[in-house]
């Protein structure tokens, strides 16, 4: 853990943050709107600055819990929103963390770690441990091709790829490119909604 923290922390003493638009992004937003229970409760690994879940505290959304490896960008949602509960900001190693969620929103996240059989095998059957019966994952994943750099971060991935993972552990809703991504990513992101199987 203590390898993959100090390089986050490192990307945002440097502000080498790319993937960071600066507030939360459309196909999220545009999936929180449709909710109807405020009462759910959500998780947000890998969330960084974590706009979508300020997005959704300000939306009335009031059990919802944001997790990350580094503790900067913590501190910079904090400061953002004082009022949010201390004790749903984890600073902890995704692979290590544990809860019951209802939802856990995907931005991203799969693409941050370094893309081993290993890892992307954890990913998924971590993520169908973290969340209750029934429960869902619903976000973004990088439509982009997987290089074989080891340090280009974000990594990719393709829809099949995805798939291969989630299925084992999920019953894909949709998954299909995103019709509403920001101009920078037109093409390059797919959006998806899974049910824990």
């Amino acid at each position: 853990m203590k390898e993959e923290q100090n390089y986050w922390t490192q990307r945002y003493h440097d502000q080498q943050t790319g993937w960071d638009i600066g507030y939360a992004s459309t196909p999220i937003k545009e999936y929180v709107d449709q909710l109807k229970d405020k009462s759910i409760k959500i998780l947000i690994p890998g969330a960084g600055n974590a706009y979508e879940a300020e997005y959704l505290w300000k939306k009335g959304f009031d059990n919802v819990h944001i997790l990350d490896i580094s503790v900067v960008p913590l501190k910079q949602f904090k400061i953002r929103n004082p009022d949010f509960p201390d004790t749903h900001i984890h600073q902890a190693d995704f692979f290590e963390f544990h809860g019951q969620y209802d939802l856990i929103i995907e931005q991203t996240f799969f693409c941050s770690f370094v893309p081993t059989e290993t890892n992307r095998n954890e990913y998924a059957k971590h993520m169908a441990e973290l969340l209750k019966p029934k429960g869902k994952l619903a976000g973004v994943w990088f439509d982009i091709p997987l290089t074989n750099d080891m340090e280009k971060r974000p990594f990719g991935g393709t829809k099949v790829l995805y798939t291969n993972y989630l299925n084992k552990y999920f019953k894909t809703i949709t998954f299909d490119l995103c019709y509403n991504s920001i101009p920078p990513r037109q093409g390059s992101e797919l959006y998806g909604i899974f049910q824990k199987k």
